[in-house]
């Protein structure tokens, strides 16, 4: 390509080659009037050192996001390979999905969930329009690791990591 846009675009190829991009599963969790909020989130990433900044990129029509950007602060809770269960349970809207799933505040009262891989405690930075969703900046105020394997997602469906 000339670096000229396309004149029809194709989503499902996108999707069909990004898919090709293993990633990791999270989901994001928030103390809000005293509920405990989540959604699972796939796009995840640090964004910098100095100040320790990550990024996620919930969808527009997550009705979960805009309730934990109210609370100002949230967790991020990376999942372990034995988790797709939870990840399917909190990629639904509605309903109660912390009904039956173990967790603690973390240091910044947002939920951190049971048995997973690590965790990342966010305060809330800002957001922009990035498309269909929104390209969210937290500031890292604490962290940690259990150990385990991941939760990956790749080409549609789930799996584990091997080395």
């Amino acid at each position: 390509m000339d670096g000229q846009p396309m004149s029809e675009f194709d989503g499902a190829r996108f999707r069909q080659v990004l898919g090709h991009f293993a990633t990791g599963v999270t989901v994001v969790t928030a103390m809000v009037q005293g509920e405990p909020v989540g959604f699972t989130c796939q796009a995840f990433t640090a964004l910098s050192l100095e100040p320790p900044l990550v990024a996620l990129a919930p969808g527009k029509n997550s009705t979960s996001w805009p309730r934990i950007a109210q609370a100002g602060s949230f967790c991020v809770n990376v999942l372990a390979e034995g988790q797709e269960a939870l990840c399917r349970d909190f990629a639904v809207s509605g309903g109660d999905k912390f009904e039956g799933v173990g967790w603690r505040p973390a240091g910044n009262g947002a939920p951190l969930l049971d048995g997973v891989l690590a965790w990342v405690e966010c305060a809330f930075v800002r957001s922009h329009d990035a498309g269909d969703h929104e390209l969210v900046v937290g500031l890292v105020q604490d962290m940690g690791v259990n150990g385990g394997g991941p939760l990956l997602f790749f080409r549609g469906g789930f799996g584990r990591f091997a080395p």
